[in-house]
């Protein structure tokens, strides 16, 4: 069995293949610090109780945007799971050349993102991650990261809201009824979902009219990418475990 594990900056998301069969997912908070046996004792229970032995993990890779949680990680991982984890970054082959001007700008969260979304889906594609921050990422046919777009995630935006301002009260993040709001948090979700799906669209535009692709595929990951998706027709697919595929296809291209 394989262990994906992907770090993000809000949440560490776990999954075991068995072969190509995402058989399941949990999640722990990457802020909260642990030494290497929380990480190693809370990751094998969760395997346990999710009925995964931990002894048959025979692989795992880590893609990470948290450097400093790394070592901690990766040695609660050995000592526990008895697996030492191949992890995306120098020397690893994807299968995608980085074209832009700084190749090691690029995070390897989005590496992998691409990698899953040309392994699945081919390409010309644009890659959209609503995750802490909002990401567009385009593949060209050939498999080239050509070109990548950076905007705040909807829950950084929300945060800025209510941190910000005196009474704006913290709130759900959600599609309301209209976008035709009578009273403050409904006109707090219609700015900031619909304002989402407006600037979702007009990227998407704009990169298609730039780029020449007017044919190209869209697809999107991450946590409140359903909302959007839901309510555009520019997004052709949501695919919630884009980013674990992506680290099975890398593990896969890397195993001797």
């Amino acid at each position: 069995m394989l262990l994906v594990v992907d770090v993000g900056n809000t949440n560490i998301t776990y999954g075991v293949y068995e072969g190509e069969e995402l058989v399941t997912t949990f999640r722990m908070m990457s802020k909260t610090p642990r030494t290497s046996d929380e990480y190693g004792i809370e990751i094998r229970g969760l395997l346990q109780m999710n009925g995964i032995d931990y002894e048959k993990i025979d692989g795992c890779i880590i893609a990470s945007v948290v450097p400093n949680i790394m070592y901690s990680l990766t040695s609660g991982i050995v000592k526990y799971v008895h697996d030492k984890p191949m992890t995306v970054g120098a020397g690893v082959k994807t299968g995608i050349k980085i074209i832009t001007e700084n190749p090691k700008e690029i995070g390897p969260d989005r590496i992998v993102d691409a990698v899953g979304a040309y392994e699945k889906y081919g390409g010309p594609i644009l890659v959209l991650d609503f995750g802490t921050a909002t990401t567009y990422d385009l593949v060209t046919e050939s498999g080239e990261f050509a070109a990548g777009i950076t905007a705040p995630g909807i829950r950084i935006s929300a945060k800025a809201l209510w941190e910000d301002t005196a009474k704006l009260p913290e709130i759900e993040i959600r599609k309301p009824k209209s976008i035709l709001a009578q009273e403050t948090i409904s006109s707090m979700q219609a700015g900031l979902v619909y304002g989402q799906i407006g600037q979702t669209e007009y990227i998407i535009n704009q990169v298609k009219k730039e780029a020449g692709l007017d044919k190209m595929k869209v697809v999107a990951t991450g946590g409140l990418g359903r909302i959007v998706a839901d309510e555009t027709d520019l997004i052709d697919v949501y695919d919630s475990t884009l980013t674990l595929e992506g680290l099975r296809f890398i593990y896969n291209k890397n195993r001797r």
